[in-house]
Parts: C-alpha cells; sequence; structure tokens
C-alpha cells in the first residue's frame, strides 16, 4: 500500500477547493459491471463494435436494443461499490466539484453524486430518432424496439455510439473545468480512449495537481504527480478517510 502517496493525495484534494474526477470502466468493474471487451464482451458472437453504431442500428433496430435490453437486465441488480459513495462524498466536501465519467451504468447517480457529466450518454436514457426527445427510461424488459410516445418515432439508447461526436457543449464544460482545476483524480481508465485520455493532461497543463488510481500505470502515468496501482474500491475510501485525519 503506497500510504506516502494517499496521504499527499489526500492533503491536496482537502485543500483544494476546485476538484475534477474523471472516471472510467476500472471503477465500475468492481461493482461487476461487464467491460465488453475481448472475449468477455462477445455477445451472440457480435462484439461490441459491431452492434453499437449507427449504421447496426439503422440495418436492424431490434437486434441492437436486443443487445441493449441484455445489457440494462445485467445492470439491474448491480450497485454502486466504496469507490462510487467516497466520490459522492468528496462531492459533499468540495466547494467546486465536477465528476465527468465515461461510464453508461448511472452507478454515480445511485451512489448520490448529484451531477456527474456523462460524456457517453446513458444506458437509462433514451432518445426519439425523429423529435429528438430525451427521456429516463428504466423498463427491464423494454418494449422492442421502442416508440416515442410524442411522435411514434423510434426510439434509440442515449449513449454515444462508435464513430459518432461527442456533445459539442458537454465537452467545452467538461474543458472549462480542467482549465481552473486545483486538483484532478484521473480513476479507472486506461487512458486508450479519446478525448478522455487527454483530460489529466489539459487539467496538468493549466497547473492542476493531477493524481491516478488505477489497478496498473498507464501511459500518462509518468506525466502525472502521483499514480496510485489498487482498486479504486480501496484506495479512494482510504484517501477519504486521510482527509478527515
Amino acid at each position: 500500500m503506497d500510504t506516502e502517496g494517499i496521504r499527499q493525495v489526500a492533503e491536496r484534494v482537502k485543500g483544494s477547493t476546485s476538484l475534477v474526477v474523471l472516471t472510467g470502466a476500472g471503477i465500475s468493474q468492481e461493482s461487476g459491471v461487464p467491460t465488453f471487451r475481448g472475449a468477455d464482451g462477445l455477445w451472440r458472437n457480435f462484439r461490441a463494435e459491431d452492434l453499437a453504431t449507427v449504421e447496426a442500428f439503422e440495418k436492424d433496430p431490434v437486434l441492437v436494443w436486443q443487445w441493449y435490453d441484455w445489457r440494462r437486465s445485467l445492470m439491474t441488480p448491480l450497485k454502486p461499490n466504496a469507490a462510487h459513495y467516497a466520490l459522492a462524498d468528496l462531492e459533499k466536501r468540495t466547494e467546486d466539484f465536477t465528476l465527468v465519467t465515461q461510464n453508461v451504468d448511472g452507478l454515480h447517480k445511485a451512489a448520490g453524486s448529484e451531477h456527474p457529466i456523462e460524456m457517453h450518454g446513458t444506458l437509462w436514457g433514451v432518445r426519439c430518432t425523429k423529435c429528438h426527445t430525451s427521456l429516463e427510461n428504466r423498463e427491464v424488459p423494454i418494449d422492442i424496439p421502442p416508440k416515442c410516445e410524442a411522435c411514434g418515432g423510434l426510439l434509440r439508447p442515449a449513449v454515444v455510439w462508435f464513430g459518432e461526436a461527442l456533445d459539442q457543449e458537454i465537452l467545452y464544460e467538461i474543458y472549462r473545468c480542467l482549465e481552473r482545476a486545483q486538483v484532478m483524480l484521473v480513476v479507472g481508465t486506461s487512458g486508450a480512449v479519446q478525448p478522455a485520455a487527454f483530460f489529466g493532461l489539459v487539467a496538468k497543463r493549466a497547473g492542476a495537481f493531477v493524481a491516478e488510481v488505477n489497478r496498473s500505470k498507464t501511459p500518462q502515468s509518468a506525466f502525472f504527480d502521483v499514480s496510485l496501482q489498487g482498486k479504486s474500491g480501496e484506495l479512494l475510501p482510504q484517501l477519504v478517510d486521510h482527509m478527515s485525519k
């Protein structure tokens, strides 16, 4: 255990008034959320990359919705873990707190985080392909294919698919937060997905103290002030505990 590293990060977080946290698949993996990568990512011999696209949805919306309905059924019994709750606690302790997540599972909200920026959307949202109405939907199983009650149009999952651009307003908001952050935590992300892979470097260049919490080192580790290796569900509660001392 890197007790000195945890203490150093805890002191920085405690002394800051502006904190940004970026989370990735690693934090939710500890709750049992599948990563959908490699052989473990197959469903009916399809890869996630085969189904999470506009082209796949236009070709066979029923198939794509069957996959998302299956994913939602996997998510339904899962609960936030200690890392999610630790971040919800940090939000209450910090004057200017921004939580940015690449995850679509909704576990941060379930843990009590009030305003997470879900940059890739959420499994629990739908959007009409005709009138563009967006709303929450937690039906499991969902009627396939689901239709918009307002206009009868086909609903799609409210997530960002491969090949789609991120919402520019959300991206601008994230960069504004990174520019003013005094401290940033990068949690459970491998640093392989753009543009999130650059967020820690953007904050560092703007003058923030940046700490990484991940099971192993990443390509960005050498550029950060501290890199803590281990489970986020163990390290983040320890960090919060050190802040109380």
